[in-house]
């Protein structure tokens, strides 16, 4: 998916290593290609026999897994009625989709068309649960048992489907008057990865082999509800530093995803705040991953869930990146009825949704566009914080930010319409400008009945860009998009990362990059790392010790001109005191200042 390019991590394993490996009596479980590895029960004899071969690099235990369950359930109150004025009978799930503004994309007829989702759970009878019997499954994969079979068999505990079940039915569910989910027109991967009879080493591993076997079917955006954090009894649990978006096989697994063109959503978890001691963090992997989007829980009354896990990652970056209801949320069950609960493990793939039905309205985005739209459609963006990230997602604003794409080498602008009542097409107009210059104002060609394009001028090439929109209701009133905002792109660099960001309309771009000095220093536990780019590109932002190594990455991104921020988190690390070196690499060139850690 996304950009179409090979490397190493795309070749199956070495079958010679892998018959080697056998030849030890040794039982193969999963080849990992995007590993260079494969996942075995060993052992102490067979460990000892394989470790010395020349092709074995390591050999690592894989961590056990702890799902993030649902915090408890209720039964749906059946004579409630459920009005409104939308096309679709949501019954008692309307208050969910409507609290993320689902209902109004759905009238446009955005339902999830033409996305493929891949959904990793503990298994899904979906063939007897109403609101799923019509869905578009294109295949399952059982990675526990190894076979195609996800929903309960022999050897299943009794619950074994009930949890991907009722995560199934949440994001894909149709029963008019019971239950409709954002993304039910999309297309379904079902993986059966958690064993939910013991904590089994295999799960982890069974997660990043249902990530490659999803991503060669073509998936668009994959959703789970899980978390990783501990070994068995007697082997050493992961900590908190390791939470950093990298060190873990399922965080490094949706890295890879990524890379390859796949949106990656997953639970932020039901920790809270605590789950590391001293209230550091509730932040569990594969949430920690860079470009995952890990989904919080707030009620529905946009209150952030007293369960839901909060941030920061260890290496301090923000998270959860948004949120949406995970408290009473009406889901289909396993026993083919209908209920109720809490647990980000139901808002994620409420998010996850919204982000299928910005991949059908537009189905050009990359997956580093719809990330950002995401992001940028919360409402909190002007202010993200570790309880709700950027905020609660709307379908409606991600659908009606503005993005880019690319025709017969032009870019493109595309722009959604979303009021009541429609819009005046004839009043419609866009206005651009290379920045600081006189605005300019264009028609826009209508593309179907809600979006419209409009292709950039060649004369406006390698130039940053703003611009903004105007129009006017049916109802009259007047409208700008944004309401006190330009965005902004720069024209010959956008096509690396396709995205937009919005500035303040008083708000300069810096006219060269720079690298301020941390604030507060010296400092303990955390400190902040300002920075400016005047151009487009790929940035790194590493801390060093005094001999040099590597500390951390604080940023590995690519990024529009404007000015950021970085936090540098220490609780619980095991740095000492002295002074450290953060180095800024840009195209333009590199910067390096000194800071000092004093404890």
């Amino acid at each position: 998916m996304g950009d179409n390019y090979i490397t190493d991590a795309d070749f199956p394993v070495n079958e010679k290593y892998v018959n080697t490996v056998e030849s030890f009596g040794i039982n193969i479980v999963h080849k990992l290609k995007w590993f260079n590895a494969v996942s075995c029960y060993l052992n102490d004899e067979q460990k000892n026999k394989i470790q010395f071969l020349p092709f074995v690099k390591s050999i690592e235990p894989v961590i056990a897994f702890k799902k993030n369950e649902p915090v408890e359930g209720s039964l749906i109150p059946q004579a409630q009625l459920y009005k409104t004025n939308f096309l679709l009978d949501y019954g008692a799930s309307f208050t969910q989709n409507n609290l993320s503004d689902i209902p109004v994309v759905h009238d446009l007829g955005i339902i999830g068309e033409n996305v493929i989702i891949g959904l990793l759970d503990t298994g899904f009878r979906w063939k007897t649960q109403p609101s799923l019997q019509g869905r578009n499954v294109l295949t399952e994969r059982d990675f526990i048992q190894g076979d195609n079979t996800t929903s309960n068999e022999t050897g299943d505990a009794s619950n074994q489907d009930s949890h991907g079940t009722n995560v199934f039915s949440i994001i894909g569910g149709y029963a008019p008057g019971n239950l409709i989910g954002p993304a039910f027109g999309s297309k379904f991967l079902l993986a059966k990865t958690e064993d939910v009879r013991s904590e089994k080493n295999i799960e982890e591993d069974n997660y990043a082999a249902a990530l490659e076997w999803m991503e060669s079917l073509g998936v668009h955006i994959t959703s789970s509800s899980l978390g990783y954090s501990t070994f068995d009894n007697g082997q050493t649990s992961y900590s908190f530093q390791q939470m950093d978006g990298k060190s873990t096989i399922v965080a490094r697994a949706v890295n890879l995803a990524f890379e390859r063109g796949v949106s990656t959503f997953t639970s932020a978890g039901n920790e809270g705040s605590n789950y590391w001691g001293n209230g550091v963090s509730g932040i569990q992997s594969p949430a920690d991953a860079r470009d995952i989007i890990a989904v919080g829980a707030v009620t529905s009354l946009n209150v952030v869930s007293s369960f839901s896990s909060r941030g920061p990652t260890s290496d301090g970056r923000i998270k959860p990146e948004i949120v949406a209801q995970g408290t009473s949320v009406v889901y289909g069950n396993a026993a083919g009825s209908y209920s109720s609960g809490n647990g980000t493990s139901y808002s994620a793939p409420i998010a996850a949704g919204v982000a299928a039905l910005l991949k059908s309205a537009f189905p050009h985005l990359t997956n580093k566009q719809i990330r950002q739209i995401m992001l940028e459609s919360g409402d909190n963006v002007n202010s993200p914080n570790n309880e709700r990230g950027y905020g609660l997602i709307s379908a409606k604003r991600a659908a009606a930010y503005p993005n880019m794409s690319f025709v017969n080498g032009q870019p493109v602008i595309n722009k959604a319409f979303i009021i009541n009542g429609g819009v005046n097409e004839s009043t419609l107009r866009i206005f651009i400008r290379e920045s600081n210059q006189n605005f300019e104002q264009a028609y826009m060609i209508k593309r179907n009945s809600y979006s419209y394009t409009y292709n950039v001028p060649s004369s406006l090439a390698d130039k940053i860009i703003e611009f903004y929109f105007t129009y006017q209701g049916n109802d009259g009133v007047t409208y700008r998009e944004p309401s006190v905002n330009n965005y902004l792109f720069k024209y010959g660099s956008w096509a690396i990362d396709n995205v937009l960001t919005s500035i303040k309309a008083d708000e300069e771009v810096p006219l060269q990059f720079s690298l301020m000095q941390n604030y507060p220093n010296p400092f303990n536990p955390s400190t902040t790392i300002g920075y400016q780019l005047a151009n487009s590109g790929y940035v790194q932002l590493k801390v060093y010790d005094i001999l040099g190594r590597e500390v951390t990455t604080l940023v590995d991104e690519y990024k529009q001109p404007g000015k950021y921020s970085s936090t540098f988190y220490t609780l619980r690390s095991t740095l000492s005191s002295g002074v450290y070196f953060y180095r800024l690499t840009t195209p333009t060139g590199t910067l390096t200042k000194k800071m000092i850690l004093m404890k």
